[in-house]
């Protein structure tokens, strides 16, 4: 008997041929869509899509706090932290919540109205976009990580 992770990637490896996708280790790594083994369904690429913006809204809503901090939503340490992001790490910032917000926009877009080939073109897409994302993500938790830790906590932070 296969196991549910078998049959996820024979069951990928059809779509995957039928339309030039990126391979199943490569959206895995990226996106963990092994979790998906447990899940019977006709639209496996609506699936990965969808396992592929839930790691990008979460990255997204993390931006959201960066580029608009409320007072009461935000965690104590990114008022903090904001105050000592440059010029520069702010442009990245920006061009990096852009970027995720078209995407998440274009998956919602196609949870409206299915079609295979058209989610299997925009997984595409994502796996195109994504390594310069990453390493866009990558160099901002850096900068935020080193200005946190050279942040010194005021007394007003314990109330």
């Amino acid at each position: 008997m296969e196991s549910c992770l078998a049959e996820l990637k024979k069951g990928y490896e059809k779509l995957k041929i039928r339309y030039k996708l990126p391979s199943f280790n490569e959206l895995n790594t990226d996106f963990e869509i092994e979790k998906l083994q447990d899940r019977e369904t006709d639209f496996l690429l609506r699936q990965i899509r969808r396992a592929m913006i839930e790691k990008i809204a979460v990255v997204l809503r993390f931006l959201e706090i960066i580029v608009n901090p409320t007072e009461g939503q935000a965690p104590l340490y990114v008022f903090s932290v904001i105050k000592n992001i440059s010029p520069e790490m702010k442009k990245i910032i920006e061009k990096v919540y852009k970027e995720l917000t078209v995407i998440e926009l274009g998956s919602l877009s196609l949870d409206i109205d299915y079609d295979e080939k058209n989610e299997a073109k925009f997984i595409s897409e994502i796996c195109k976009k994504w390594p310069l994302i990453k390493k866009d993500l990558k160099e901002i938790t850096k900068k935020l990580g080193v200005a946190w830790t050279h942040e010194k906590m005021h007394d007003g932070y314990f109330g």
